[in-house]
């Protein structure tokens, strides 16, 4: 089963190589086929010619470049329009995801499930260096999907999630243009029937620039996407189940 990893990167010129060198590494160790898709959301620092220079190393390296419209959701929407593997992850630019994470979660999926979620606050799992207000904010809007959706899992928010390529088709049209993509994927997969396994993963603060995700700016999106998810939920009388796709 061929593993593709779907990377956003804007402005990244110096996190990008340290995380592709690392996932490359240990995807090649593991011996699984794979590729790594990165889309340059137009970047404005050297992002694409340092991309460029990596795949004399990485051949499983593939690059495209989002002219726009441009934000976390869209590149990563971009890429998983043009991925080729059979299941597909997204992870961040920065390695904040654990590349032996990814591993895990590509051999828990090896056992049929459609999804595979990770969790931070799970035991076994971990964050190191995660702002403070930050999580608060993210343990208070994870409580509130869990409440309103009657879920045990307890992490929705985090992008780190791996997804088979049929799963994928099936939670089309993407509605979220900004980070908001992160809840729109599971609670789709969720309230349309796909199986999924929650795996406990680890989260590490970048080393350089800054964060894309503006918590000002996204509430009231991340709001909008779980008042419709919910009203699928529902309302869709089940149009939209795993089962009627098939």
């Amino acid at each position: 089963m061929k593993l593709s990893v779907v990377i956003p990167a804007y402005n990244e010129a110096e996190s990008i190589p340290e995380t592709l060198r690392t996932l490359y590494t240990e995807l090649k160790l593991q011996k699984i086929d794979h590729e790594i898709v990165v889309v340059n959301d137009n970047s404005k620092d050297n992002t694409l010619q340092v991309l460029e220079s990596l795949q004399e190393e990485i051949p499983e390296l593939v690059i495209y470049t989002n002219k726009g419209p441009n934000g976390f959701g869209f590149a990563v929407r971009y890429g998983l329009e043009r991925f080729s593997g059979d299941c597909v992850a997204v992870m961040m630019a920065d390695l904040s995801d654990s590349p032996q994470d990814l591993v895990a979660f590509y051999n828990k999926m090896l056992e049929g499930y459609d999804c595979v979620f990770g969790s931070r606050w799970t035991k076994g799992g971990k964050v190191i260096d995660y702002p403070p207000v930050k999580r608060r904010i993210n343990r208070l809007a994870n409580l509130i999907v869990r409440f309103v959706f009657r879920l045990k899992y307890n992490d929705c928010t985090n992008a780190f999630k791996l997804y088979r390529r049929d799963t994928m088709e099936g939670l089309k049209p993407f509605l979220s243009p900004h980070f908001n993509l992160t809840l729109e994927l599971p609670l789709k997969a969720i309230v349309r029937g796909y199986s999924y396994a929650v795996l406990p993963n680890s989260w590490t603060n970048r080393k350089f620039g800054e964060s894309k995700l503006k918590i000002k700016e996204m509430g009231s999106r991340y709001f909008f996407i779980m008042m419709y998810c919910l009203i699928e939920k529902y309302f869709s009388r089940g149009d939209f189940k795993k089962s009627t796709l098939e």
